[in-house]
This record gives structure tokens, C-alpha cells and sequence, in this order.
């Protein structure tokens, strides 16, 4: 589980707060870009018992599960983020009411509360993702729990565009003052 913050040199105080923060990253996106965040649905697939190469919080989602990839997006079409969810495929419609809605959105509409446990961040290359952002990396990304009632609800890995760098500015800051 990630705690504590990364050193500014290498992940800029705003992007932490993106990556780190316990918002709801829909809505974060949607403050920054002053746009709607609309998600295009890549995938649903039942996936069973599988733990389908996912973060090992996967094993705290009951199976059968079922995987759900998405792209968010504005309403003008600029990719912001790759995100694919883990749900308990009994449980996903009740939850997933409107599945052309962002996680955030279904879950805001039921009001259900939520403890958001960020268990691991990434920092990376990846062509497909420079392709389908648009954008060169690197890329930040992290993978969290969603707790509802004290139960796992939802396993989420997200990758951000480093097209967000217009609104929060540089990921790292390579003369970050020491506070010391």
C-alpha cells in the first residue's frame, strides 16, 4: 500500500495529488479540463476465476469476476486516462447501473461510499499507450481497492496522459527546494 509521497524531483506535488489522493480521478479531470469526462468502453469480459495479469489486489475481488476497460475522455474526444476495473461479476449491475458512465458517476448517482486504497503506482514507457494517447510518455499510473461496507468492491489500474501536464504542470520538479 502506497502511504506516504514520492520525492518532488520525481513526481511534481500536483501530480500527486492526482495519483495519490483519495478524489475520484472522473471528477478530478473534469475540474482541470472544465469539460465532461465521458468514457468509451474498450471491453466487458467475464474473465472467471483468472486473475488476468492484474495488480494482486485482484485475489480480494470474489469470482467470478468480470474485467472492464475504458478510455476517459472530454466530450471534445482528448484521451486523459486508460483505466480497466475488476469487478465480482454478480455484483458489477448493481453497482455499473449506466455502463457508458464513468465508474465515479454510477457510484455518485447511488451515493455509495467508498474508501479508496491506492496499493501501488507505476512510471513507465509504452508504445500502445503513446499510439492511443497521442502523446509521448513517460507515463504515470497506480492501481487501488475500492472498499464499500468494509468488503473489496472494485480493483482499478489507470493510466494517465501525459497530456495532463497542461493543467498540472511538469510531472517531476528537478530542482525541487529540500525542506530541510
Amino acid at each position: 500500500m502506497v502511504k506516504g509521497g514520492l520525492p518532488h524531483d520525481q513526481l511534481a506535488p500536483a501530480w500527486q495529488i492526482l495519483l495519490l489522493g483519495d478524489g475520484s480521478p472522473t471528477r478530478h479531470l473534469q475540474l482541470l479540463t472544465r469539460d465532461r469526462t465521458e468514457v468509451d468502453v474498450i471491453d466487458m469480459s467475464l474473465i472467471g476465476a483468472d486473475l488476468d495479469g492484474a495488480p494482486d489486489g485482484i485475489r480480494a475481488i470474489p469470482g467470478p469476476r468480470l474485467r472492464r476497460q475504458v478510455w476517459l475522455r472530454t466530450a471534445a474526444g482528448q484521451r486523459l486516462a486508460y483505466a480497466t476495473s475488476w469487478w465480482e461479476a454478480s455484483h458489477v449491475d448493481e453497482y455499473l447501473q449506466n455502463r457508458s458512465l464513468p465508474i465515479w458517476a454510477n457510484l455518485n448517482r447511488l451515493r455509495t461510499e467508498l474508501y479508496r486504497e491506492v496499493q501501488g503506482i507505476y512510471y513507465g514507457h509504452s508504445q500502445p499507450l503513446e499510439i492511443a494517447f497521442g502523446q509521448k510518455g513517460p507515463f504515470w499510473g497506480r492501481h487501488y481497492l475500492f472498499w464499500h461496507n468494509g468488503r473489496p468492491l472494485t480493483l482499478i489500474y489507470e493510466v494517465f496522459s501525459p497530456y495532463l501536464t497542461r493543467y498540472l504542470g511538469p510531472m517531476q520538479i528537478p530542482e525541487y527546494p529540500s525542506s530541510e
